[in-house]
């Protein structure tokens, strides 16, 4: 195996470094139905594949497609992050257009902003298809909303498997998500700074999501 990888990442003749590029791809809460047409466009390239993507998924990877398990279990990680981040670079540089597939959605506790921040790094374009992450795909499944007017005003995104070990509920690092708040975004704010948080602290406004995904070339 890592003869082949070998051999994929060397450039090939005449090729000039970062002539591919990489998409990070959400494949979803696994059912093969609720891929984005453009993840299922984006896999039809060069797939290193994360543990939590489904059977049902993988199933519609072209046969010639090259597909590498890059999968990582609990106390068990087959391939170390930054040498994955290391593939996803070289494979790039030696000319492949390359899928990094995960479930989920890459920037939803996927370390997907690692190994983007990587690509950057080394001046690799890619582009990030956003997917159903799973707390949405868990809430229609089981018909529990994330949100009510009456009861559910808020949601938090909170791993259970962070690296300082079990997760704080009031850590200040935490993301917080607020939909349809432009109109109230001052209130927001203030009852936000009044409640513990830094005033200095930057935050991102935006009217509408993006039609696409992001490119970060």
């Amino acid at each position: 195996m890592m003869t082949l990888l070998s051999a994929l990442t060397a450039p090939a003749p005449g090729t000039s470094p970062a002539t591919g590029r990489v998409w990070l791809v959400g494949a979803g809460p696994g059912d093969a139905e609720l891929l984005t047409l453009k993840a299922l466009r984006a896999i039809e390239q060069a797939v290193v594949v994360d543990r939590l993507v489904s059977d049902e998924v993988l199933a519609l990877i072209p046969p010639a497609t090259l597909r590498i398990d890059a999968g990582k279990a609990p106390g068990r990680h087959g391939m170390k992050q930054q040498d994955i981040n290391r593939l996803l670079v070289d494979l790039a540089r030696a000319g492949h257009r390359v899928v990094r597939l995960k479930g989920g959605d890459p920037f939803i506790f996927g370390r997907g902003g690692e190994e983007m921040l990587a690509l950057q790094h080394a001046g690799i374009c890619c582009q990030v298809v956003p997917g159903i992450t799973a707390a949405a795909g868990c809430a229609a499944s089981t018909g529990i909303p994330l949100t009510h007017r009456d009861c559910a005003q808020s949601v938090q995104f909170i791993t259970g498997h962070g690296k300082d070990g079990a997760p704080a509920l009031n850590d200040p690092r935490q993301t917080l998500v607020f939909y349809m708040g432009l109109t109230w975004s001052a209130q927001v704010s203030r009852g936000l700074v009044e409640n513990g948080r830094a005033a200095q602290r930057r935050w991102r406004l935006s009217k509408t999501a993006p039609a696409s995904g992001r490119g970060c070339c």
